[in-house]
């Protein structure tokens, strides 16, 4: 699939917080995506050689059945230092090298980490959704911002998450027993939209298989220095 880049790419945590307040203003925080959707991938990146290259996995499952239909690896050099709330800057340059090896389009991207739960509502799902007009929501293991009322430990459960008085993703209990992980929408998609579809993509781990195949991927192509 052809991706383009909608910014020339910082050099400044400066810059790159620009970026992102210009940016946000394009993040479609409804419904927009196409149905039914045939297509879903989940993204993982990791950094080899004390952190000079950036890797990104992409693995591409047909829906809803969860099959894995395609893949692509890609390693760039690290462009951008590693800032706190600015890492989409650090990742996104290789993700959208193994987003254009791909020949499936999937209709709708889990990406490991936030959308809009972000301190300036640009999380790595929502950066990437804007450049590639992709629908995109995120699924965090942590909180970035915000907080929620206790989550009850049934499968399907969620609480909001709300930061500066805004719902900005939801505490979701995705098996019984487990932490919950934090939804948010990253663009195109709206909340509980995103919520359902994340419990579509879960069997019987935490996180929705899209995460697991492409954390597979990604570690199983480890280099010897990474």
């Amino acid at each position: 699939m052809k991706t383009i880049f909608r910014h020339e790419w910082p050099s400044s945590a400066e810059e790159a917080i620009a970026i992102q307040r210009q940016l946000t203003q394009e993040v479609i925080t409804t419904d927009t995506l196409e149905e039914p959707v045939q297509y879903v991938a989940g993204v993982d990146v990791g950094f080899e050689q004390g952190g000079e290259v950036t890797r990104a996995a992409v693995v591409v499952l047909r829906f809803p059945e969860l099959t894995p239909e395609e893949e692509a690896l890609a390693r760039q050099p690290t462009r951008f230092p590693y800032v706190p709330g600015l890492l989409s800057f650090r990742e996104i340059p290789a993700i959208l090298d193994a987003l254009e090896k791909l020949t499936l389009q999937p209709g709708l991207l889990l990406c490991d980490g936030h959308g809009i739960a972000h301190p300036r509502r640009l999380g790595i799902a929502s950066h990437l959704g804007v450049l590639t007009g992709l629908p995109t929501l995120g699924v965090g293991k942590s909180i970035l911002v915000g907080r929620h009322e206790p989550v009850p430990q049934e499968k399907g459960s969620w609480r909001p998450l709300v930061h500066r008085g805004e719902t900005v993703g939801a505490a979701l209990c995705t098996r019984p027993g487990v932490a919950p992980v934090f939804i948010s929408t990253g663009h195109r998609i709206g909340l509980e939209t995103a919520i359902r579809y994340v419990m579509r993509c879960v069997t019987k781990y935490r996180l929705p298989e899209t995460t697991r195949y492409a954390h597979n991927l990604a570690s199983h192509n480890q280099s010897a220095g990474s």
